[in-house]
């Protein structure tokens, strides 16, 4: 069984930065050889896909957060972080981790106004 444990967000100004981060526990053979990945989601849209980390750290962005978001992987390869910097109005949403197919962090708020 995987459990995927979200921490960090909050609320910040635009301009600010925040980390999140991801920690995939359970049997390590089904979370390190995968992608992992964050998604956002504001109310009434779909999930977003925002950036994702494979297990050998080839990373993809949107084009959205390219430049401003930052995603990595630990050593170990269970834990994800998403660094945001430059944060704009349009990056509220609640963000999830997320190990395919189908385990998905809580999610956490992120707000950013002035």
């Amino acid at each position: 069984q995987v459990q995927l444990i979200q921490s960090g967000g909050g609320s910040v100004q635009p301009g600010g930065s925040l980390k999140l981060s991801c920690w995939a526990s359970g049997n390590t053979f089904m979370i390190t050889p995968k992608t992992m990945a964050w998604y956002r989601q504001t109310p009434g849209a779909q999930r977003e896909l925002v950036a994702t980390i494979t297990s050998s750290g080839i990373t993809n962005y949107a084009e959205s957060v390219k430049g401003r978001f930052t995603i990595s992987r630990n050593d170990a390869k269970t834990t994800i972080f998403l660094q945001m910097n430059n944060l704009k109005d349009e990056d509220t949403a609640v963000y999830y981790c997320n190990l395919p197919p189908r385990h998905w962090g809580r999610g956490a708020q992120v707000t950013v106004a002035s």
